[in-house]
C-alpha cells in the first residue's frame, strides 16, 4: 500500500529502467575518430575555439561516445562529485551531465536559488532546485553559467583509457561554447506526424519541417505531436478511435496546423497546448482533464458535477458508503478526513488528495485514499480498503498523512501546526458543516420551496436567488476555485487567514521589489503556486502583475471569504423544502427586505439615477444596457440605520458593485474593507469600502455572463467624514488614509455633471447627472469613485435588481409554419 511520492516520480521510473551505463572497460579503446588526427583549429584572441557549430557538434558527438564506452557509473559520480555537481539524478542522465562537464566545463549553481542546473532536452538549461518550499525554480537559459576554471579530474579517470581526450578540454580557454536549440531550427529533434487535408501538401509540410531540424512520420507511434486541420473535426476523422483511442489515451498531442505556421514564422517551437484541437473529445471511458479543456467545455463539466465532499464531516461520494450510513471517524477529539492540495507551477504540477477513515454499521473501518488532477479521475490513484483492526488503522492514516505532507498528524489536527516540505502536499483546512455548492437548493428544490413560502413572492424569489446553488458555482466556476473533490466555499477561519496573510505579504514585497527579468519571474511564481496550493484551482497560473493579482488573487479571496459565509448561514437545506426553508434562511439573516413600490419617490428617483448615470457594458464588441426589474429597500441588524448615519456628517447615496455571490455576506454581515492595496481599481485606496457616483462603474461587477442576465447593484449611503481628500494618482501611502480613516475621491477620467445633482432625505447628496469628460484625462480611473475606512460609515439602503439587454438587437416573434 506504498502512496508514490508524486507522479513525475512514477514516471521517471520507467526511463530508469532502460538499462545500465556500460562498465568500464579495463582494456577500453578510443574509437578510431578519437584517435585520429584532428584538422587546425584556428583560436580568437582568448584563445578559444571558433570552430563552426557543426564542428564543434560532430566533435561533442564523438566524445561523448568515447565517454559512455570507457566510463563506468562510479567514474561518472566521482567526475561529478569532484566539480560540486548533484549525483542523485538517473544513470542516463548522470552521464549526459559527466558528457557536457568534461567537454564545455563545469556549471555553476543556478542564479536564482542555487540549484543544479542540468539540460532539458538539448533545447535548454533548467533549474532541478527550489524557489521555496511550495515552488520548483523557474530558471531557464540556453547558455548557462560555467566555472572559469579547469576540470577537476579525479585519479581513476586520469588513468583511463580517454584520459588524454578528457585532459584536452580541461582548460577553459579550449573549450567551445555549446549551441543548444537553433532558434532557426524550431522543430530540432522532433518527430511529427502529418493527417488529412491541410492547407499545403503533406509534401511541402515535410521538406518544411525537415529544413527547420525535425522529422516526419507516417505513424503517430512515437512521435512528438499528430498536426491535422481543424476541418478533419466537422468530418468526424478527429473524433474517430484513430485519433481520440489510442493518441489521446498515450497523451499525444493533437495540435491545428496553425502550429506548423506559427512555429517556422517565430523560429521557434510553440507551446503545442496552445493550437490543441481535441481537448473537449474524450475517449469513451476516459475523461480530459479540466485544465487541458477548453474554458468553456470545463465550465460544462464544472456546473454539471455535483461536490464529492462537502466539509470536514463529508465522507467522499465515490466511496458509496454514505449509501450505507458511512460516517466520518472520530476518537479523542480527532476527525480522521483530510484533504491536501500541491500547485507546484515550476513543474506544472497540480494535484489534489483525499484521506478519509470511515465508520459504517455492521461493517470493519474503511480507509479512503485518491490522488489526482481535477477531472481526471480515471488516472487517480484511488483505494477503498477494510480494516480489521482500528489502531492499525489509525497509525496507517498517520503514517500516509506524514508520507503525504512530511508532518506528523496529530499536531496539525489539534493545533493547526505543519510546516510546508518541499514537493509535500500542504492540507486544506476544511471546516464542520455543509458547502453551499451541496447544502443550497437547485432549481428543481427551489420551485418546491418557494410554492411553500410564506414571504412576500417578490421577497421570496430573491431569496430564493440566495439560496440556491447557481449563484455561486456559477461565482466559483468563474474564478477557477470549483474543484468537486474540494470543498473551497467551507473552509476554516483559520485557513482562510492565511490566505489573506500570504496575500499581504506579497502585496508589500511587490510594492518594494526591484527585481526584474528571471528573479521578477521566480519571485511571481512562488507566490502563485503558494496561493493555487491554499485554494486550490482547477487552472492554476502564474501571475505577472498586479492586475491579475487584483483579479485572480484579491478578488477571488472575498468571494471565496462571502461564500464562505453564505455556506454556514444556509447550511443544509436539501431535506426541508416542505417546512419553509427559505423564510427560515430569511429569519436567519436578521433584516428586513421590502419592495419598493414601482409608484414611489424612492422608485423613480433610483431609476433616473442609474439611467442617467450608466454606460453600457462592453462584452467583446457587445454592448449590453441595463434595465431595473425591482427594488428592495434593506433594513439589516449588521448595518448602520438611516438614522444612525444620518447624524454623520458629509453623507452621498453611492453604487457598489458586487457579484450575486457576494450580496448575502453584505447583508448579514456588512461590506468589509478591500482585503489589500494595489494601484488598479477598486484597491487604489488601500483596505477601504469603495463606492462610485456611477452605475456604469458598479454594473462591471454585477454583470454576470450573456447568459445569465440578471444581476443587482447596492445603492449604500456612505458619509465622507468632515474632510475629503482627493486624488487623481493612487496614493503612495495608503496605512495613513486607513488609520486616520479620512474620506477619500478618487477623480476620475469622466465625472457626473454637477450642476444636476440633488438632495435626498433632506441631507443625503445624490450625485445623478449626465457622464460628462472631467479635466483629469490621465487618471486612472474611468470614474468617481469613493472611499471610506470604517464600515459603520456606510450603510446599505437598495438592492436594485437589473437585467442586461444587448444593444441593437431586436426581438421578433416567429410564427410556427
Amino acid at each position: 500500500m506504498k502512496v508514490h511520492e508524486t507522479r513525475s516520480h512514477a514516471h521517471m521510473s520507467g526511463d530508469e529502467q532502460k538499462g545500465n551505463l556500460r562498465k568500464h572497460k579495463a582494456e577500453g579503446k578510443l574509437p578510431e575518430a578519437e584517435q585520429s588526427q584532428k584538422k587546425a583549429k584556428s583560436e580568437n584572441d582568448n584563445g578559444r575555439s571558433v570552430n563552426g557549430a557543426g564542428d564543434a557538434t560532430s566533435e561533442y558527438n564523438e566524445f561523448c561516445k568515447a565517454v559512455e564506452e570507457n566510463l563506468s557509473v562510479d567514474q561518472i559520480k566521482e567526475v561529478l562529485e569532484a566539480n560540486g555537481q548533484d549525483c542523485s539524478a538517473p544513470e542516463e542522465t548522470l552521464l549526459a551531465q559527466c558528457q557536457d562537464l568534461l567537454f564545455y566545463g563545469a556549471l555553476e549553481k543556478c542564479p536564482l536559488c542555487g540549484g543544479n542546473l542540468i539540460c532539458d532536452n538539448e533545447k535548454r538549461f533548467i533549474c532541478g532546485g527550489e524557489i521555496s518550499e511550495w515552488c520548483s525554480c523557474v530558471f531557464s537559459t540556453k547558455d548557462p553559467p560555467r566555472k572559469e576554471e579547469p576540470v577537476k579530474i579525479p585519479d581513476s579517470v586520469m588513468n583511463s583509457a580517454i584520459s588524454d581526450l578528457i585532459k584536452k578540454h580541461q582548460d577553459p580557454k579550449s573549450r567551445p561554447k555549446r549551441e543548444l536549440g537553433s532558434a532557426d531550427k524550431p522543430f530540432a529533434g522532433m518527430m511529427i506526424s502529418l493527417m488529412g487535408r491541410l492547407t499545403r501538401t503533406h509534401q511541402y509540410w515535410k521538406k518544411k519541417i525537415e529544413r527547420n531540424g525535425g522529422k516526419v512520420s507516417n505513424t503517430v507511434q512515437g512521435v512528438t505531436c499528430l498536426v491535422v486541420s481543424p476541418a478533419e473535426r466537422e468530418r468526424g476523422v478527429i473524433n474517430s478511435g484513430v485519433v481520440t483511442g489510442s493518441s489521446r489515451e498515450q497523451g499525444l498531442p493533437v495540435v491545428s496546423e496553425a502550429w506548423l505556421i506559427d512555429s517556422v514564422e517565430k523560429h521557434e517551437a510553440q507551446p503545442l497546448e496552445a493550437y490543441d484541437v481535441v481537448s473537449d473529445l474524450s475517449v469513451e471511458g476516459k475523461g480530459i482533464p479540466w485544465d487541458k479543456q477548453d474554458p468553456s467545455e470545463e465550465a460544462i463539466e464544472s456546473l454539471a458535477a455535483e461536490l464529492k465532499m462537502y466539509g470536514k464531516r463529508g465522507v467522499y461520494m465515490d466511496t458509496k458508503l454514505q449509501e450505507r450510513g458511512g460516517k466520518i471517524f472520530e476518537k479523542n477529539g480527532l476527525l480522521y478526513n483530510c484533504a491536501f492540495s500541491i500547485c507546484d507551477l515550476g513543474k506544472g504540477r497540480n494535484e489534489y488528495c483525499i484521506m478519509q477513515l470511515i465508520t459504517v454499521p455492521e461493517s470493519n473501518l474503511n480507509m479512503y485514499f485518491k490522488r489526482g488532477k481535477v477531472g481526471d479521475d480515471p488516472n487517480a490513484e484511488e483505494r477503498l480498503e477494510e480494516w480489521e483492526d482500528e489502531n492499525d488503522a489509525i497509525k496507517e492514516f498517520a503514517r500516509l498523512f506524514e508520507e503525504i505532507t512530511g508532518n506528523e498528524f496529530e499536531p496539525w489536527e489539534r493545533e493547526k501546526k505543519i510546516q510546508k516540505k518541499p514537493h509535500k502536499f500542504f492540507p486544506i483546512d476544511m471546516d464542520d458543516g455543509i458547502e453551499v455548492r451541496s447544502g443550497a437548493l437547485g432549481l428543481r428544490q427551489l420551485g418546491v420551496a418557494s410554492a411553500h413560502c410564506k414571504l412576500d413572492s417578490f421577497v421570496a424569489n430573491f431569496i430564493k436567488v440566495l439560496c440556491g446553488q447557481e449563484i455561486y458555482k456559477y461565482a466559483l466556476m468563474e474564478l477557477g476555485l470549483d474543484p468537486p473533490d474540494l470543498p473551497m466555499g467551507m473552509l476554516t477561519d483559520i485557513h482562510l487567514k492565511q490566505c489573506e496573510e500570504v496575500l499581504l505579504e506579497f502585496v508589500e514585497k511587490v510594492k518594494t521589489t526591484k527585481e526584474t527579468g528571471q528573479k521578477a519571474e521566480a519571485m511571481w511564481a512562488d507566490f502563485s503556486s503558494r496561493w493555487f496550493s491554499l485554494l486550490h484551482s482547477t487552472r492554476p497560473m502564474r501571475l505577472h502583475d498586479v492586475h491579475e493579482l487584483a483579479d485572480h488573487a484579491a478578488s477571488a479571496f472575498e468571494t471565496v471569504r462571502d461564500i464562505n459565509t453564505a455556506s454556514r448561514l444556509i447550511g443544509d437545506m436539501r431535506g426541508d423544502t416542505l417546512d419553509d426553508p427559505l423564510s427560515d434562511r430569511y429569519n436567519k439573516l436578521g433584516c428586513k427586505i421590502s419592495v419598493v413600490d414601482k409608484e414611489s419617490e424612492d422608485y423613480k428617483m433610483i431609476v433616473k439615477y442609474l439611467e442617467t448615470t450608466y454606460e453600457p457594458v462592453k462584452v467583446s464588441d457587445v454592448e449590453y444596457g441595463v434595465s431595473v426589474q425591482n427594488v428592495f429597500a434593506v433594513e439589516s441588524n449588521a448595518i448602520p440605520s438611516l438614522d444612525d448615519i444620518k447624524k454623520l456628517p458629509n453623507k452621498v447615496l453611492l453604487w457598489c458593485g458586487s457579484r450575486s455571490s457576494n450580496l448575502l455576506r453584505h447583508i448579514y454581515k456588512g461590506f468589509l474593507p478591500a482585503v489589500c492595496s494595489l494601484p488598479v481599481p477598486g484597491y487604489m485606496f488601500g483596505r477601504a469600502i469603495v463606492c462610485s457616483d456611477a452605475a456604469a462603474e458598479a454594473a462591471r461587477y454585477g454583470f454576470t455572463a450573456v447568459d445569465r442576465p440578471e444581476g443587482f447593484l447596492v445603492l449604500a449611503v456612505a458619509s465622507l467624514g468632515e474632510e475629503v481628500t482627493e486624488f487623481t494618482n493612487p496614493p503612495e501611502d495608503t496605512k495613513t488614509l486607513e488609520e486616520k480613516k479620512i474620506g477619500v475621491k478618487g477623480l476620475g477620467r469622466k465625472k457626473t455633471e454637477e450642476s444636476e445633482h440633488f438632495m435626498w432625505r433632506d441631507d443625503i447628496k445624490i450625485p445623478c447627472g449626465r457622464l460628462v469628460p472631467s479635466e483629469h484625462k490621465d487618471s486612472p480611473l474611468e470614474y468617481n469613485e469613493y472611499a471610506v475606512y470604517d464600515p459603520k460609515q456606510t450603510s446599505i439602503r437598495f438592492l436594485v435588481e437589473v437585467k442586461y439587454e444587448e444593444k441593437g438587437t431586436e426581438i421578433v416573434d416567429v410564427e410556427p409554419e
